[in-house]
């Protein structure tokens, strides 16, 4: 499997609310316990190399339920896809935690029907309580994460630890570093750094964001969402702002990478599982979420993505080895919680929108 994720699958959720629009769905709401999943098919949309490339196969060898996967590239590429017509043809779609938020305020989602998805009960009791979706209503958590300093020691000649390190990095580190260009998480380091929210609606905090990202500009290697870990490996940087998924990418071929959540805090990201409530065939696809939450499936997909997952009894059948190499995997569910849920802020994401605008312009 290729271990590439799309830069923008974490894309923050500039104009989303805006864009989304409810549309009238030509199926029933109705879900039957009894129906035969077996007379159903579905199609599943998701990011392209997140997933097991047998997962299809595999599914419908448990299941019985033929299943077709579509890709996206962006969460804003499938919320277009979702909202351009009543039935978009799509039953299962992977989104970010803040799209899965305003999709079901616009009303295209769902309700969960927890009687059919009874391996809930492996996720950690921390990934019941995001702020998104307290009790996973209608989305539930296929990956999470967070965001930090990815880093080589050997370059940095220090171990970071605060975010300053990267906003204000010393002059031999200057050209040396990255920054993640998405709106969200462009804004989010500097954020943190002066104390404010990652979910800031105020514009006196964006204006101060702006000068010191203006300054940072001036002393980094580049903006990069896609190639920042390969960067690192190769030494032309010394230092990048990394979801842990991505960083782990980095410790594949250079095992002396590291990876540090900053002492400000960061976000806690999350990319769920959600049912249209224009699908069809809603039974299959509860069985489909179901099918992921198994502790062996999702035990496979975090070997596979390198991603953690928010399933306990995946984590702990981890093979011992794959964690010493990659700790991310088995970040501590208590310590992603400490961190704030990136949620969406509606009309205010304009103002993130014109933030990036400005300082990649600029």
């Amino acid at each position: 499997m290729r271990f590439i994720k799309s830069g923008a699958i974490l894309a923050g959720a500039a104009a989303t609310a805006l864009a989304l629009t409810s549309c009238a769905s030509s199926s029933s709401d109705t879900i039957d316990p009894e129906a035969d999943i077996t007379k159903q098919s579905l199609t599943v949309s998701i990011w392209a190399d997140y997933y097991p490339e047998t997962l299809a196969e595999d599914f419908e060898a448990a299941t019985g339920v033929p299943v077709t996967i579509v890709n996206h590239a962006t969460n804003e590429e499938i919320v277009a896809k979702l909202t351009a017509s009543a039935d978009p043809g799509i039953d299962v779609a992977f989104v970010s935690g803040q799209y899965a938020q305003a999709l079901n305020e616009a009303g295209l989602l769902q309700p969960l029907d927890k009687s059919l998805i009874p391996n809930e009960k492996n996720l950690y009791p921390e990934a019941l309580e995001l702020a998104y979706d307290e009790g996973n209503a209608y989305s539930e958590p296929y990956a999470w994460g967070t965001t930090g300093l990815c880093y080589r020691p050997d370059l940095t000649g220090f171990a970071p630890t605060s975010w300053n390190d990267l906003l204000n990095p010393a002059p031999e580190l200057e050209g040396k570093t990255t920054m993640l260009s998405t709106e969200r998480w462009m804004a989010l380091p500097a954020l943190k750094m002066l104390g404010e929210s990652v979910n800031s609606e105020d514009p006196a905090v964006l204006e101060k964001v702006k000068e010191q990202l203006q300054k940072t500009k001036d002393t980094l290697l580049a903006f990069d969402d896609t190639t920042f870990y390969s960067k690192l490996v190769s030494g032309e940087a010394a230092m990048v702002e990394a979801w842990d998924g991505w960083c782990n990418y980095a410790i594949a071929e250079d095992p002396t990478v590291e990876f540090v959540l900053p002492k400000e805090g960061s976000d806690l990201w999350v990319d769920t599982m959600t049912v249209l409530k224009s699908s069809k065939n809603k039974e299959a696809a509860m069985a489909f979420v179901n099918y992921i939450l198994e502790a062996d499936v999702q035990s496979y997909v975090a070997s596979s993505i390198l991603y953690a997952v928010p399933n306990q009894a995946a984590v702990e059948s981890l093979d011992p080895a794959l964690i010493e190499q990659f700790p991310n995997l088995a970040i501590d569910p208590s310590t992603l919680l400490e961190q704030e849920t990136v949620v969406d802020v509606g009309d205010f994401s304009t103002e993130y929108t014109r933030l990036a605008t400005e300082i990649m312009a600029g």
